[in-house]
């Protein structure tokens, strides 16, 4: 049975106990990924999300209003096969974190980057054993190896539906810190929303706000709210 029919045509949606975890049904016929993979899911409360995503269509199948189960869909047929290069991908902000490049002016800014940022830097080196270097201006800044091994090290440990979501959460922000304190619970996933935002807040306070950019912000936005609940049902 292919996930994305055009148009409902099931009456009952289910979760349904499995061997390596938990599914879900249509009318008592398990649901499956794009690839014709089975979908099923580590947690109850992940298998319980996509299936009320299910219920809730009518008429038309919207994928677009089902995150849930696109982020399961992209750890069964994506992730789980290429987990070793998701987590190069994702470690690989440690090295151009956006915590670490700061303005060198004008001042305001200066003071509001270090006001917000360093707190979560000292947290990563509190909770990972890792100081991340930092700069101002345009010049890169090089993160020892040591740094980043110990970061790649935590990326890993993620199974593929953490890492779905753990690479939503990193890739929005533009920061493994950021998204890491979220796993961690250090923020809420809007709380990384608005620290990844600093400075196109602040440019956006000094020359007001693109209506474009904003329609584009707000979907980036719901985007990674979406990927810190999909991270906590994930969670075993």
């Amino acid at each position: 049975m292919s996930e994305w029919a055009a148009k409902r045509f099931w009456k009952e949606t289910s979760v349904t106990d499995h061997p390596e975890g938990f599914g879900v049904a249509l009318d008592g016929r398990a649901v499956k990924t794009p690839a014709k993979a089975p979908l099923v899911v580590p947690t109850r409360a992940l298998a319980e999300a996509i299936a009320a995503e299910w219920e809730a269509q009518e008429g038309q199948i919207a994928p677009h209003t089902m995150p849930v189960t696109r982020s399961a869909n992209a750890a069964i047929d994506k992730v789980a096969h290429q987990h070793d290069e998701v987590v190069e991908h994702v470690a690989e902000y440690g090295g151009t974190d956006l915590l670490c490049y700061r303005a060198d002016n004008p001042a305001e800014l200066v003071a509001l980057q270090a006001e917000k940022w360093d707190p979560l830097l000292d947290w990563a080196s509190e909770t990972f054993g890792v100081r991340l270097a930092v700069t101002a201006g345009v010049l890169p800044v090089a993160q020892s190896e040591d740094v980043l091994s110990r970061l790649r090290s935590e990326v890993a440990a993620c199974d593929a539906f953490a890492l779905a979501a753990l690479h939503d959460l990193v890739g929005i922000t533009g920061s493994l810190v950021l998204g890491l304190a979220v796993a961690r619970g250090r923020l809420t996933a809007l709380e990384a929303w608005d620290l990844s935002r600093l400075d196109e807040d602040w440019q956006i306070s000094q020359w007001g706000e693109d209506e474009e950019a904003a329609e584009i912000a707000s979907l980036k936005r719901e985007a990674l709210s979406d990927a810190g609940r999909i991270w906590e049902l994930a969670q075993r």
